[in-house]
């Protein structure tokens, strides 16, 4: 991968509904060749999808994201792979990473209520033989997402800490 499609990654991860002649005045290249870079980014595999990062405060979505650790006994000959792959097969999984720490998957989870998730975790996650533990995170608000600031402000404001 060359500086070209580097600098085209970086300025679709700032706004994904860039415009190929957008991108191309953005870096200085041609509109064709800003088209083709991206197609040949998307086939691939580099750009995975295209999405939105939506404000659930803004229109009151009515659900619950959790951050679940999750510590699993590695299998021979897969490692962390098969067990991620299985619960990563849950509609209710958002993200899941592998971690560094004390816990070894990081699994985002969003259901409909507290109650949803908890059932989730107790009924899906825990039942894996090679799960040993889990300990959930209920995700109370979101700052920034993505890089991009929840707030509706820049974020470049200090509070004051002065009494």
């Amino acid at each position: 991968m060359n500086r070209t499609d580097r600098d085209i990654l970086d300025l679709l991860r700032q706004d994904s509904r860039l415009t190929p002649q957008k991108v191309a005045a953005a870096i200085g290249i041609g509109e064709d060749e800003a088209k083709s870079r991206v197609r040949a980014l998307e086939e691939s595999g580099v750009i995975v999808r295209y999405t939105a990062i939506i404000n659930a405060e803004e229109f009151e979505e009515e659900s619950v994201e959790a951050l679940i650790e999750v510590k699993v006994t590695p299998q021979r000959g897969h490692g962390f792979d098969k067990i991620a792959r299985e619960i990563a097969g849950h509609s209710e999984v958002q993200n899941l990473y592998l971690m560094s720490g004390g816990y070894d998957l990081a699994v985002i989870v969003r259901g409909n209520s507290l109650r949803a998730v908890a059932r989730f975790v107790s009924e899906k996650i825990s039942t894996y033989d090679t799960v040993i533990s889990t300990a959930t995170h209920f995700i109370l608000k979101k700052y920034k997402i993505e890089g991009a600031n929840m707030t509706g402000k820049d974020g470049g404001e200090r509070l004051s800490v002065q009494a």
